[in-house]
């Protein structure tokens, strides 16, 4: 199962990068579903106060596995685009699209529909819709808003390393790299896992969207009448939100590094080589290597899935994050009989 593009040759000079600060929103509400897994944004969910705010509604509308309403974030047309102006367009939705749209996303979501929220949802398109926009507007105040500077930078980061990458190389060289789930070969790119679909570009070319807050999954939009448009995580996530959090995590980053200790932390979920490498923008020799000092410290395990390894944390691993590294290993690594080096 899998997304493919195919692109002709007008669609070569018609590839753009834009930000959604919208797409970042309701991407925010999703990680407060403990459902979820929060990847390298758990300290910023630590300092959330989430009191007396109620986002079930758009919560309903994210599938883990499903359809999204487009109308919620329609692809951004400006790489500089601002949360008021792509607000006032998703104000504007003709509310034929509202219901479908609606009715569309409830149905990949057993009993949905019939819930509290899912009648709310299925109600007037007109209120819904404000509904909508009022809560929209509440998450970007609450989630992201204090945060956008530090986050916009990042993905501003991004489109200026793949804007290089794509000087340097051509489409060859960006989509080779741009995320380790997509596959370009012979003018097709392709998203593996996920719906089986297809669409020929026809000129119409494609709006890349670097995310922070999508941190583990590569979206694509196939549906007209928006642009085609893919959305991945953005290069350098890992690094977000650092320094590191607490003093315990500094701590160990003097014990066996800063990169490794990044990395460690990094692994609340398993993850391949070449997903951290683009995680924490480090080369995918580079991060092999940590892996394998790593590795042999007892820290990480890695097991085959597919045509990959995806490494976790061992029991030991995640004692050394709780500061509870056995003292015969800490007095080892501080000798430098273990893992080391300056990350």
């Amino acid at each position: 199962m899998a997304i493919t593009l195919r692109f002709g040759a007008a669609d070569l000079l018609h590839c753009r990068f834009a930000v959604s600060p919208m797409f970042e929103t309701l991407s925010a509400v999703r990680l407060l579903s403990p459902r979820e897994g929060v990847g390298p944004h758990r300290r910023w969910l630590d300092t959330l106060d989430t009191r007396g705010l109620d986002l079930r509604p758009i919560a309903l509308l994210q599938p883990r596995r499903g359809y999204t309403p487009d109308f919620l974030s329609p692809p951004p047309v400006s790489p500089h685009a601002r949360f008021q102006d792509e607000l006032a367009a998703v104000a504007a939705t003709d509310h034929d699209r509202v219901r479908a749209e609606v009715r569309r996303s409830l149905a990949d979501t057993p009993g949905a529909a019939e819930s509290a929220t899912g009648r709310l949802l299925l109600g007037d398109p007109a209120v819904v819709l404000q509904t909508l926009v009022a809560l929209v507007t509440q998450a970007w105040e609450i989630l992201v808003e204090p945060v956008w500077p530090h986050v916009r930078g990042l993905l501003d980061a991004d489109v200026a390393f793949q804007t290089r990458r794509l000087a340097e190389g051509g489409l060859d060289r960006l989509f080779a790299e741009l995320h380790p789930r997509l596959r370009w070969n012979n003018g097709v790119l392709t998203r593996e896992y996920g719906d089986d679909e297809h669409r020929d570009l026809r000129g119409e070319g494609l709006a890349l969207v670097p995310s922070a807050f999508k941190w583990d999954q590569v979206v694509v939009i196939v549906d007209p009448p928006w642009q085609p448009t893919v959305i991945y995580p953005a290069r350098g996530l890992g690094t977000l939100w650092q320094p590191l959090s607490t003093d315990r995590h500094a701590a160990l980053g003097r014990l066996i590094g800063r990169t490794r200790a990044a990395l460690l932390f990094s692994l609340d979920e398993p993850a391949s080589t070449t997903t951290l490498a683009h995680r924490h923008a480090l080369a995918a020799g580079t991060v092999s290597e940590h892996l394998s000092v790593l590795r042999d410290a007892g820290f990480v395990s890695g097991e085959r899935h597919r045509h990959e390894i995806r490494y976790r944390r061992t029991p030991l691993g995640d004692s050394a994050l709780r500061q509870r590294v056995p003292t015969n290993l800490r007095l080892g690594l501080e000798l430098g009989a273990g893992p080391g080096g300056s990350g």
